[in-house]
């Protein structure tokens, strides 16, 4: 008698390329996924800001406003609105519908490296080369920021805002805690450039990259030391890290072509993908699935845990 075998267990990497969008905007300096998944936004050199369908691959709209290339973007809760930073020195905040120019909000000194909504989307956190993050109301006709935040002694090169939380990387080689609630601030001294910086899913770590082509996951709380992972380069550039939506596995871009996927509580390296012959400027992760996107050069890539069907396989199921 003879029991079926069990059914091996999928894939929990993206490593099959589904779909190539050429984006035609320059060479795309981020990408982001929208809240839910569902859409991709790509910021360009060309200073466009383009909003995209998943499944489809498809164009959806082309937001153009700022006066030079888009660095930084990110899209409500409810898709209704996208915030965008460029190195003009603006932010911007978009009606998603009409494609229209909500507000305009200069204050920078410099360009302005990073953007996101707090979960509401009642405020906009932006981070400069100034130094600076400054909280802007989403709802106020004021164009004076609700709060400028100053500690940092070099370039903000990347935020996140999680809750009550704000998390920020900088050149100066520090990765700063705000505890907006109790009005805290909590920091970790790293001797490197920092050129991302993202909390955990669970919100118990903070991961950072830096330009001694090291990612650091540490403790939130005691700011100890959890995994080291290495083996990618990042020498001159500002790339992305993240985790997975699982919190499995942490993911780096890397000058060398590659994006790099290592075990989180391991830190062994679980995939080297190939994504072409230059930099990996910008990568998201899906936030449920098992998706990443990577983009590099004037390209997009989405890539999955498994290949997609054809439209004749589909239809032959």
């Amino acid at each position: 008698m003879a029991f079926p075998q069990p059914r091996p267990q999928a894939p929990q990497l993206p490593q099959y390329l589904l779909k190539t969008i050429d984006c035609k905007q320059g060479a795309v300096r981020a990408v982001r996924f929208n809240s839910d998944g569902n859409y991709v936004l790509s910021c360009g050199s060309d200073k466009s800001l383009k909003l995209w369908s998943v499944s489809r691959g498809t164009l959806l709209k082309t937001y153009s406003g700022h006066g030079y290339e888009v660095l930084d973007a990110d899209s409500s809760y409810d898709n209704s609105s996208i915030c965008s930073c460029s190195s003009d020195k603006t932010v911007i905040l978009w009606d998603v519908a009409t494609g229209q120019v909500t507000r305009k909000l200069r204050g920078h000194a410099g360009k302005v490296n990073c953007v996101q909504f707090n979960e509401e989307a009642t405020v906009m956190l932006s981070g400069s080369i100034d130094g600076t993050v400054r909280c802007w109301d989403t709802r106020s006709r004021k164009f004076e920021p609700i709060q400028v935040v100053d500690d940092a002694r070099d370039s903000v090169s990347s935020l996140k805002v999680a809750q009550h939380e704000l998390l920020t990387g900088s050149v100066d080689g520090r990765v700063r805690r705000y505890d907006l609630r109790m009005g805290q601030l909590h920091v970790d001294f790293i001797s490197s450039p920092i050129t991302c910086v993202c909390f955990s899913q669970d919100g118990q770590c903070t991961l950072s990259s830096s330009l001694d082509s090291t990612v650091r996951l540490l403790d939130k709380s005691t700011g100890e030391m959890l995994g080291e992972y290495t083996g990618h380069k990042m020498k001159g550039y500002k790339l992305d890290c993240c985790l997975s939506s699982k919190d499995t596995h942490v993911l780096c871009c890397s000058e060398d072509g590659h994006v790099y996927c290592w075990d989180l509580v391991e830190g062994s390296l679980s995939l080297k993908l190939p994504v072409g012959k230059a930099v990996v400027q910008s990568l998201s992760f899906h936030p449920t699935e098992t998706r990443l996107l990577t983009a590099m050069e004037g390209r997009v890539q989405i890539w999955g845990a498994e290949p997609e069907e054809t439209d004749e396989e589909a239809m032959a199921t």
